[in-house]
């Protein structure tokens, strides 16, 4: 049976070492704590559509801004250069899967001198034409090269979803300083209505000096307030200006190209999250596919550390000739060739391939433990910024009363004051009391907004509800 040959090369390049992959068991968790909705099995599904999430929050420059980030953020860029690289990298991986093929052609003159030589050429200078193809292909009997590009393809994989990442992170960084720049803007007019405020206090004040209803510390404890004030609003600029350059950073632009206006409101409503998130949302984390993908390429490694321990067999031919004339180049007495397969094998490598098993299975158990590191993580992330929302509302709601009072005891504090019944020193802890409870609330409010981003990055982008 002449054909056995074949048919055993064709079972053994059937034959793959190392482990077939499997996806990793992560910690169990049926449900949120904060929502009652089940939970199921993670599979990665990063590349699903999201959306322009930050268009939920109704404002057209931050909208604008966010999307200069695709355009011009360098951070971005390399990130897709990086991912570029794994795409060449898995095309030099799969090349090993086709033979090479070389040419080569030379043009070679001699002398050889007579009083040494004899012959036909001795004393004489000798031109030589050669030329030669050169095919070779490693026979992948033990899937040493289908494991490398099974590797290669896991990694390419791998770098797309960090590229995902990166721009997710990087908008839910430039929404978070957007709406932190807004939030000193509404406390910048605070400050403003507050020193107006106060400039009348320290107008009435002075007129009942002159009139010798209230002594001249009444005077200088107005005007230390308003100038304390005026303080702060010069703290909250050097804030803005801060904010206002890590956007530009972050949109790809030099600092002093990009200028925020100030907003004349803070009035971003806070979007409504569904109460019961599916767990495939957690799914389109790109850090979690990719940390998963990753596990991928390193079980693949294994089967390249595994297919060492066997021969390496390789089938070269050669064709080609040589001649001293180029007229009798292609003669077929000029013409060369020889093809046949080489088998290389290690006998003794003092444990080299042994460590470079355990070396890839070590790698693999290392890629497992940071997967599942990384999805604990995303439930931590989820669990956190829904607790912080469920409470931030309490707390917004109850800072809003808390305003309303204020407000009151200021109203009620004046009259007394102008009616002679209680000293300007309660007029002034009562307005600094009022301005605390007013910034508190933009705080809240802030606080509310960051939240709801940095529960959409965590759950992966965008989200819909219905």
């Amino acid at each position: 049976m002449k054909a056995w040959p074949t048919i055993l090369i064709a079972i053994l390049a059937g034959c793959t070492m190392g482990p077939d992959y499997r996806r990793p068991e992560t910690p169990p968790a049926e449900a949120f704590r904060e929502t009652p909705e089940p939970w199921k099995v993670a599979q990665p599904r990063d590349d699903i559509a999201r959306g322009n999430w930050w268009e939920i929050f109704g404002d057209p420059q931050l909208n604008d801004l966010i999307t200069k980030i695709d355009v011009s953020n360098q951070t971005l860029a390399a990130s897709e250069a990086q991912f570029r690289q794994t795409l060449a990298a898995l095309g030099i991986s799969r090349a090993a899967l086709f033979p090479t093929l070389d040419a080569n052609a030379t043009v070679v003159r001699s002398h050889s001198p007579g009083s040494t030589l004899g012959g036909t050429t001795a004393g004489k200078t000798v031109t030589s034409y050669g030329g030669r193809f050169t095919a070779q292909w490693e026979i992948d009997l033990w899937g040493r090269v289908r494991r490398s590009v099974e590797a290669a393809e896991a990694a390419a994989r791998a770098s797309s979803a960090d590229v995902g990442a990166a721009r997710l992170s990087l908008q839910a960084q430039l929404a978070t300083s957007y709406f932190q720049l807004r939030s000193l803007d509404a406390q910048a007019r605070l400050l403003d209505d507050t020193v107006g405020a106060l400039k009348k206090s320290l107008e009435l004040t002075e007129n009942r000096y002159r009139a010798g209803v209230v002594a001249r510390s009444d005077v200088v404890q107005a005007d230390a307030q308003l100038k304390s004030t005026l303080v702060q609003t010069v703290d909250l600029g050097v804030q803005r200006a801060q904010l206002e350059h890590a956007i530009a950073v972050l949109t790809g632009v030099p600092p002093a190209q990009l200028r925020i206006s100030n907003s004349d409101s803070f009035e971003t409503a806070v979007p409504i999250v569904p109460p019961g998130l599916p767990s495939a949302l957690l799914e389109r984390r790109p850090d979690v596919a990719a940390a998963e993908r990753r596990v991928h390429a390193s079980n693949a490694q294994i089967g390249v550390a595994k297919a060492a321990y066997f021969p390496q067999v390789t089938l070269t031919g050669v064709y080609g000739a040589t001649s001293p004339d180029v007229s009798l180049f292609f003669v077929g007495a000029s013409r060369t060739w020889s093809i046949g397969p080489s088998i290389a094998q290690s006998i003794f490598d003092a444990g080299l391939r042994r460590s470079q098993t355990e070396q890839a299975i070590a790698a693999y158990d290392a890629t497992v433990a940071n997967y599942r590191q990384v999805t604990l993580t995303a439930f931590q992330e989820v669990e956190d910024n829904l607790a912080a929302l469920r409470i931030l509302e309490e707390e917004a709601r109850s800072e809003a009363e808390a305003v309303e009072a204020a407000r009151l005891s200021l109203s009620l504090v004046l009259n007394q004051y102008k009616a002679g019944t209680v000293s300007f020193l309660n007029v002034v802890t009562a307005q600094t009391a009022l301005l605390n409870e007013e910034r508190n609330a933009v705080g809240i409010q802030v606080r509310r907004l960051a939240a709801v981003v940095a529960l959409i990055r965590a759950l992966g982008g965008g989200w819909h509800e219905g």
